[in-house]
């Protein structure tokens, strides 16, 4: 038997607006709240489906150092161009890391900086 990953934990200082960007990037809900200290998102479907959920912690004082995990998104139902396009708009900014131009992905970050990748492969929806 192996372990499977069921949640990620990500620390940040406005869980609520994360909850909100990140609820429209994944199509997710709000599963679980606890006063606006954590909010917990997921599918619709819950906790232990094939999806991890998300629990977005508020710290008010970041972690020293970058963040080493970072969260690779692809498109369901449009192309690489058109997420990009989208996710922009909800708030996504892009992110220099030393890329040089040539890369398949795009480097975003969120609306607190945490870094993420739009991949261009599109999957299936689950």
């Amino acid at each position: 038997m192996a372990c499977r990953i069921s949640e990620l934990v990500l620390g940040c200082r406005d869980p609520e607006t994360l909850a909100k960007f990140w609820c429209e990037v994944l199509d997710f809900v709000v599963l679980d709240r606890e006063g606006d200290d954590m909010f917990e998102i997921g599918p619709r479907e819950g906790f232990g489906g094939p999806q991890p959920t998300i629990i977005l912690s508020r710290r008010d004082e970041p972690e020293k150092g970058k963040s080493r995990l970072h969260i690779d998104v692809n498109a369901t139902d449009r192309d690489q161009d058109a997420e990009l396009e989208r996710l922009l708009k909800l708030g996504a900014r892009r992110a220099d890391i030393g890329q040089t131009g040539e890369e398949s992905w795009h480097v975003l970050a969120d609306p607190e900086g945490n870094e993420f990748c739009l991949l261009r492969a599109r999957l299936a929806p689950l």
